[in-house]
């Protein structure tokens, strides 16, 4: 039986919130030990009350009597976080101590474990876009974001390339996170029961086999725990989602395969994103992320990359991106009408701190001919298993 991918027509997937009542209002406070914006609501609220909140996600300006904020939709209890849009962002609020770190997805997510695995007993806060993970950390909602940035069967993650030269924060450590996928249905549903399947288009594709093998139609939705949590709160009892374990926990679903990714060696590799660098050491191994341009002819690239060869430097990863807004087309001389070149960016990670002498040369040198080159970071290298 073929199989076929279609868009799933669960658009969003998060509810919407409805206007809280306007006589609640918030001050705003500075915390000069950790630089940090808090913000703090003045609805009256009891200490009781706002230890209760403690571990809730980043809530509305305005807060109502008796809750932060109440939901339209019944597949969205208050007990879960909403992911933040970047919309919201000037009005988000919450009360805590604890180090926050965005990420994109909701609860569930393989980059929530990344965030908890990358800071331990942190505060992770869901976000429903990675733009909106990148804003949170620049506007001082969170302190940190862990965002992936490639996978060992699905490759790199372009958007994050793009939006680490758009926004101005650092990459202040990786972490490696083993991506084990499983089938979820609500309970009471059997494998035979299934016509179809919800889950993110590359956790899709890294089942090819068991989903082709079972027959199911596969629909592509934003993130695999979004697949879960739509699949338990709609209660729907044709379609299962692939999505990790953590997420069959939290939604209340039936775990009926595990392991069912085609590829048992599933990686994903994440970045840890700040709003300040770190000071880069010869302690232990350490990686540095740059991204530059050159000017287009024979052999530039080769030279680039010459410079890391020649003082022993290896290179981890190169990723050529498009320049945008610049990509401007020339054509050569030639009746064919083929383009001459086409504007790239270069992003390059490799295994030597910028403390090292032989960074700081490497890319001395090569400043002297790239049209643009930025240090995106220099960090601690993740040299544990996944």
């Amino acid at each position: 039986m073929a199989a076929t991918t279609s868009r799933s027509p669960i658009t969003p997937l998060y509810s919407q919130i409805r206007r809280p009542n306007s006589n609640s209002f918030i001050t705003l406070k500075l915390l000069k030990r950790r630089h940090n914006i808090v913000f703090h609501a003045c609805d009256g609220s009891s200490s009781a009350d706002k230890s209760n909140q403690k571990n809730q996600p980043i809530k509305l300006q305005k807060l109502i009597e008796g809750y932060p904020y109440e939901f339209n939709s019944k597949d969205s209890p208050p007990s879960l976080p909403r992911p933040l849009t970047s919309a919201k962002l000037s009005n988000l609020t919450l009360e805590g101590s604890l180090l926050r770190v965005a990420y994109q997805g909701v609860r569930g997510a393989y980059s929530e474990s990344a965030a908890e695995k990358a800071y331990p007993n942190c505060e992770p806060v869901p976000c429903e876009q990675f733009d909106t993970a990148f804003e949170a950390v620049e506007s001082w909602l969170v302190d940190r974001a862990v965002l992936p940035i490639e996978n060992s069967l699905g490759g790199s993650i372009h958007r994050n390339y793009d939006l680490l030269l758009r926004h101005r924060l650092h990459i202040v450590g990786e972490v490696k996170l083993e991506i084990r996928h499983c089938l979820l249905a609500n309970h009471g549903v059997e494998i035979q029961d299934l016509k179809r399947v919800l889950s993110h288009p590359q956790a899709l594709a890294q089942c090819e086999n068991t989903l082709t093998k079972l027959g199911l139609v596969r629909e592509a939705v934003d993130d695999t725990a979004g697949a879960a949590k739509h699949v338990a709160f709609h209660k729907i009892m044709d379609a299962g989602a692939v999505a990790s374990m953590a997420a069959a926990k939290i939604y209340g679903l039936n775990v009926l395969a595990q392991d069912i990714q085609d590829d048992s060696d599933n990686v994903t590799r994440f970045l840890m994103l700040a709003r300040e660098p770190i000071i880069p050491g010869t302690d232990k191994p350490f990686k540095t992320s740059i991204v530059f341009s050159l000017e287009e002819g024979p052999g530039m690239l080769f030279k680039a990359l010459a410079v890391f060869a020649m003082r022993n430097i290896n290179l981890t990863k190169i990723e050529s991106r498009p320049l945008q807004k610049q990509a401007l087309q020339t054509l050569a001389d030639s009746s064919i009408g083929f383009p001459k070149y086409f504007p790239y960016l270069f992003y390059v990670d490799f295994e030597t701190s910028m403390a090292d002498e032989r960074a700081q040369n490497a890319l001395a040198h090569l400043n002297e001919f790239a049209t643009f080159m930025r240090v995106l970071g220099s960090y601690p290298a993740d040299t544990g298993l996944p």
